[in-house]
């Protein structure tokens, strides 16, 4: 099979076969609901597949350090040269997520976004949350923010890194310390200077009542980073369900964010006349542009991003999404955890809840909605999607853990750090 191939089947890996073998999907898995939403899941990681080998030996080289996270804008070019705008960021958040996990011996952690980038960066969670935002509501580039889901929620229930790993990024001094960046590190990455006012005031030549409105919006967005930096974690966490909690706490940060930001900006946009909002609509299509240039001809998303896309007559991605949940979820667990029939029932209640996450987050970028008030409403529907599916996870976490000894609890807290021995 060729790397071109491979590339494109594993795009459908992770397809819900539930048209394909309903009853078995159904029956072991619980999913429900229309394959094509899974489908679109599946293809949308393939998406930048092809740069993360660029990634990879970014970070293997060593020229991006962690202290570049403080203040380093990385969407931004290299030198001056037209560059796909996620290779710099996927090499800062490799370099700070595997400071921390067996000594930044193996970048290909198994948490990993498909680009290269990191969901997960120690004990923090969207370490690009800001920019995030700002670059799928002003740049309408959801790229970034479609990859956040179903691997972010399953990192959360089975931690990649050991309670020591997660006490490096918090501890104040020692050679270790000098190596890994810290939690405050980590989330400063969010502060990517903020709104681009000077771009947005040079594309749209403001008046005086117009740079007024763009200058609170400025300060508005401001406020925002500061409330999603806030949520920050002051301490690791120790259990799959802190891990969860932060992940609702962030999430719930991002949305009060983008509450604070819509009368601003709606304010703003409304000053402007038809053809000031024209020219503020081509900083989308300059950011797709940037995007297609830097595209590489083989790693076009495949098919299954389409809406006719039809996953029954895709065998082989079935088998291949089948192979990824026994590698996932193996018999095993409940075996080694020793769990009863009771404790038995509630993990496989985890498990199909947790993967229906991957129907409910497709990780195909969606189309940019043609204002950024839209946007932005689209986007708060999205982070409001992924909020409640985590609540999902977490409860169906809660009802597993209920009954289980401490000695079960620890062997399942130790699950996720194996996999990376």
């Amino acid at each position: 099979m060729s790397g071109r191939t491979g590339l494109a089947l594993a795009g459908a890996a992770l397809m819900i076969a539930a048209v394909l073998l309903p009853n078995k999907a159904e029956a072991q898995f619980g999913l429900r609901g229309g394959p094509l939403g899974v489908a679109r899941f599946a293809v949308g990681h393939v998406i930048g597949m092809s740069r993360l080998r660029h990634s990879r030996m970014a970070v293997r080289g060593g020229r991006y350090r962690s202290a570049a996270l403080r203040s380093q804008d990385p969407r931004g070019a290299e030198r001056g040269q037209p560059a796909n705008p996620y290779i710099l960021r996927a090499a800062l958040t490799a370099q700070a997520a595997l400071s921390g996990w067996h000594g930044g011996r193996r970048p290909q952690g198994w948490w990993r976004h498909p680009d290269g980038s990191y969901g997960w960066a120690g004990p923090v969670f969207w370490p690009f949350a800001h920019d995030d935002l700002t670059t799928a509501i002003i740049l309408g580039d959801t790229t970034s923010l479609s990859l956040y889901g179903y691997g972010d929620i399953y990192a959360a229930i089975f931690a990649p890194y050991a309670a020591t790993e997660f006490a490096a990024y918090t501890a104040s001094q020692g050679r270790r310390a000098r190596k890994v960046p810290s939690v405050e590190a980590v989330c400063d990455a969010s502060d990517t200077g903020g709104l681009p006012v000077d771009r947005i005031a040079a594309q749209v030549q403001p008046n005086e009542l117009q740079r007024a409105a763009l200058d609170e919006l400025a300060i508005a967005w401001v406020a925002a980073r500061d409330t999603i930096r806030a949520a920050c974690p002051t301490q690791a966490p120790a259990t799959a369900a802190e891990r969860l909690g932060l992940m609702q706490t962030r999430l719930a940060a991002m949305i009060k964010a983008t509450d604070a930001i819509a009368p601003p900006l709606a304010k703003f946009v409304d000053f402007l006349d038809a053809g000031q909002k024209a020219k503020l609509d081509a900083l989308t299509n300059e950011r797709r542009a940037a995007l297609a240039a830097g595209q590489r001809k083989d790693a076009q998303a495949p098919a299954a991003c389409e809406a006719g896309y039809d996953p029954r007559y895709d065998v082989q991605a079935q088998r291949q999404y089948e192979q990824l949940v026994q590698q996932q979820w193996p018999g095993e667990i409940a075996s080694t955890l020793r769990l009863d029939d009771t404790a038995r029932a509630r993990f496989e209640v985890l498990q199909d809840t947790t993967l229906r996450t991957m129907e409910t987050l497709s990780a195909c970028p969606s189309k940019a909605e043609p204002t950024p008030q839209a946007r932005l409403t689209a986007v708060k529907a999205r982070l409001e999607t992924m909020l409640q599916a985590v609540k999902g996870v977490g409860d169906a976490l809660d009802d597993f853990e209920a009954d289980l000894s401490d000695e079960q609890k620890a062997g399942f807290e130790a699950i996720g750090p194996k996999r990376g021995v």
